[in-house]
């Protein structure tokens, strides 16, 4: 079971259309497959998860890294913590930690043979139940590999739930060719600016020649020629903006950004300013 735990009081976001378009062609459910994310870390060399044996190791682990997981077992050598340590050796990039302290446990709420992802995008954590016994390695693999969004993401099949289930209601698709010579430059800049609106705005990379994202590019109206362009939408009614750019800047994507949330601010605004005799 799955169990979602996020700090802050903000709402789930919701794709009342674009969603569903997006995961139309998602793979099925008991896929797996790799996060062909668009900002990975370093491929850890370490086989094991590490080890976390007190609040301050696990607090120094949790904000070292854009996405890390932490698994908490009162035993270590038990069959649910085996399944864990075979997910780690799955997902290298991913750093993994386990932590057997009473202590740590409690200071994070978890319960024993709970798994917990943490990412720094937008302050959100994920708990995985272990002691359901249908969860083993590969389930734990797909935990990860949907939830894991990061600074920038590659939208993919299993990342779509992810950015679904973000507490974050606005989001920025750069779509683009990720075969384009371009790419690696505006990909610097795209993360670079992602920075500025960490906790506000997920940022999200679409490669336009994969053939699943057909129907996103259909949805902005947009044509290959149209390419690479910004697409900025609000997640509760799907309002959005389209904008065509040539060579990306970071402070065109801040302009871009900040006018579509003071537009979206006033329209807040406004909405809160209506006479009550309007609405009866």
């Amino acid at each position: 079971m799955v169990r979602r735990r996020q700090a802050g009081t903000m709402g789930t976001s919701v794709f009342p259309s674009l969603f569903v378009i997006l995961l139309a062609r998602c793979c099925p459910s008991g896929c797996v497959g790799g996060n062909d994310s668009a900002s990975h870390s370093t491929a850890s060399t370490t086989e094991k998860p590490i080890l976390l044996n007190d609040i301050a190791d696990a607090e120094a682990f949790v904000s070292g890294a854009e996405v890390a997981v932490i698994g908490f077992f009162q035993d270590p050598q038990s069959p649910e913590a085996e399944q864990f340590r075979l997910a780690a050796a799955r997902i290298p990039e991913v750093p993994f930690g386990l932590s057997s302290s009473s202590a740590v446990l409690s200071h994070y709420g978890a319960s024993a043979n709970t798994v917990a992802l943490f990412r720094r995008v937008d302050s959100d954590r994920r708990d995985l139940d272990m002691n359901n016994r249908d969860v083993d390695a590969e389930k734990l693999t797909r935990f990860v590999r949907m939830n894991e969004l990061r600074l920038v993401t590659e939208y993919n099949p299993v990342t779509a739930i992810g950015v679904m289930q973000s507490s974050l209601q606005f989001n920025l698709l750069l779509i683009t060719d990720k075969m384009s010579p371009k790419h690696p430059e505006r990909m610097r800049k795209f993360r670079t600016a992602a920075e500025l609106y960490k906790g506000k705005i997920l940022f999200i990379l679409l490669d336009s020649n994969l053939k699943t994202n057909e129907r996103v590019l259909s949805y902005f109206q947009l044509k290959k020629s149209q390419l690479p362009s910004l697409a900025i939408f609000h997640t509760p009614d799907d309002e959005h903006v389209v904008m065509k750019v040539d060579d990306i800047s970071i402070e065109q994507v801040q302009d871009f950004c900040n006018n579509f949330l003071q537009r979206m601010q006033k329209k807040e605004d406004k909405s809160e300013d209506k006479p009550l005799n309007e609405e009866l």
